[in-house]
């Protein structure tokens, strides 16, 4: 077996990257010389971070950036030579460095940071409302940890799966803009329908519409957005599109959608969403291919589950919370400007236990 395996771990390894003449786009290097960790990096092409649109995180949750450390980035070749530039710290401070070329700098030397001053433009990713808003910290010394997705539905109200957050001793939320937020007891759960709601003070952004007709069909598109197998995978939002396949769930649930839009362990809770951006559903579980293949014979494929939009704000309602709604006009969005819009709105979920 031990050939195999090499192999495997051989095929899986990325190939060195072509050499870059000084006039065209490649990999360049950030290093922290701020004084603390960093807790989030991001890099998006110029000027998308002058208009606070900063993308996802690029470091993984479990792994800050320690002080004098450096992350290689390797943007596509498509990409251009001007990049933004931001660094979180773990003391609150964070450094941005707009319109950095890259393709004559490759080695970018952070050395300044500062509270972030006041919020400005809007719309803005979900994140903190104000620099008074409390932030919070990973506890690294917590026994267990797991982690979700959820998205928001109104203002500080996140909008996730019970099952994410169950046993949870502390529940806190990294945000698009890289700050992380903690949940304050008590939240509002549906074990029945497997769905809960977060209070997050001071988190603010645009919440996400509900779709309220027409109703969903067989066959139409989705796409699933969230943070699928944290720690393995990179630390950014994953985006996958699919279809409808069945309006109800498994065992004939008719609470859940079977949808073909893959989803892995990590994007529970997240949002589902139409082709016009609107919420049709909430993720919440795959089907167990090996169970299925003990009983059968035979390996399910991409079997997935979506508990209903119209039951998630029937629950949101119950819980005494009103989101925006949203009816079904106009034409389908290209499939990456609907994560945009997700991704404004949708944060990762870290349990600690």
């Amino acid at each position: 077996m031990r050939a195999p395996l090499l192999l495997l771990l051989a095929l899986l390894l990325p190939l060195p990257a072509p050499a870059q003449n000084a006039a065209q786009p490649g990999e360049f290097r950030v290093v922290n010389r701020a004084g603390a960790e960093a807790i989030a990096l991001h890099a998006v092409r110029s000027p998308r971070g002058g208009q606070e649109d900063w993308g996802g995180n690029l470091l993984r949750p479990d792994r800050p950036l320690t002080d004098g450390a450096g992350f290689r980035v390797n943007p596509a070749a498509d990409a251009g030579c001007r990049f933004d530039l931001r660094l979180v710290l773990a003391d609150g401070r964070e450094a941005r460095l707009l319109g950095q070329d890259i393709c004559v700098n490759r080695l970018i030397e952070v050395t300044q940071a500062a509270r972030p001053a006041a919020a400005a433009a809007a719309p803005r990713p979900a994140g903190p409302a104000s620099r008074e808003t409390p932030l919070a910290e990973p506890n690294r010394q917590a026994r267990q940890v797991s982690t979700g997705t959820g998205f928001l539905i109104a203002p500080e109200r996140v909008m996730t799966n019970h099952h994410v957050i169950e046993g949870c001793n502390r529940v806190i939320l990294r945000t698009p803009s890289g700050h992380w937020l903690e949940a304050r007891p008590p939240a509002r759960t549906d074990a029945a329908l497997d769905l809960a709601l977060l209070n997050v003070p001071g988190l603010a952004g645009p919440a996400l519409p509900f779709r309220t007709g027409p109703e969903v069909r067989r066959g139409e598109g989705v796409v699933a957005y969230g943070f699928p197998l944290a720690g393995l995978l990179s630390s950014d939002p994953k985006l996958t599109q699919g279809v409808v396949n069945g309006l109800r769930g498994i065992g004939d649930n008719p609470n859940q959608y079977q949808i073909s839009a893959e989803v892995q362990p990590g994007n529970s809770g997240g949002p589902l969403l139409d082709m016009q951006g609107r919420v049709v559903g909430v993720i919440v579980s795959k089907l167990n291919a090996q169970r299925v293949a003990q009983r059968t014979g035979d390996i399910a494929q991409n079997v997935n589950f979506a508990v209903q939009g119209q039951a998630a704000l029937a629950f949101a309602r119950r819980a005494g919370v009103e989101p925006r709604l949203a009816e079904g006009a106009g034409r389908d969005l290209p499939t990456a400007d609907v994560g945009e819009i997700a991704h404004r709105s949708t944060l990762f979920i870290r349990c600690e236990r």
